[in-house]
């Protein structure tokens, strides 16, 4: 991918809402749910061709997504982790724990990182932090709720 960094959005009827990307680069540093957003903000980018495709029922996995991650190692790994979920499929917080390098699903503090990387994904629909059933989402309720409800979960 070769794109101008900036910010993208674009209209889903599913969600009722925006979905708006942010781009450094090649890579994608942000996904957000806004309301509203700028008028200036441009609609024309292929990863939202693909999450809007996606949002309409196509089983997309989104891997070969280039993503900066910023955030702590330790979150890095349990988003890379979660980022392997396949489409359709749901898992615990433990399995993501037991899955995880270094993490111990025996350990409270691990399943407290797991859930505190979860809730701090900055880049949600990209890595399905909603296919992670007793953990929270970055995305807001609602919207995580359509996003299991799409993909039969």
């Amino acid at each position: 991918m070769d794109e101008s960094a900036g910010i993208y959005a674009r209209e889903s009827d599913y969600l009722d809402r925006y979905v708006q990307i942010g781009v450094a680069g090649d890579r994608v540093i942000s996904v957000s749910f806004p309301d509203t957003v700028d008028s200036t903000t441009s609609t024309d980018h292929p990863i939202l061709d693909r999450i809007i495709a996606y949002l309409e029922g196509v089983n997309e996995s989104f891997a070969t997504v280039d993503i900066a991650l910023t955030v702590p190692t330790a979150h890095r790994r349990v988003l890379e982790t979660v980022r392997q979920i396949p489409y359709g499929e749901q898992y615990t917080v433990e399995k993501v724990a037991r899955l995880t390098p270094e993490l111990n699903p025996q350990d409270d503090d691990d399943m407290t990182l797991v859930r505190t990387a979860l809730d701090e994904n900055p880049t949600p629909i990209l890595i399905p932090d909603h296919r992670v059933r007793d953990a929270p989402s970055a995305a807001p309720p609602e919207i995580e709720q359509k996003l299991r409800s799409l993909e039969g979960l």
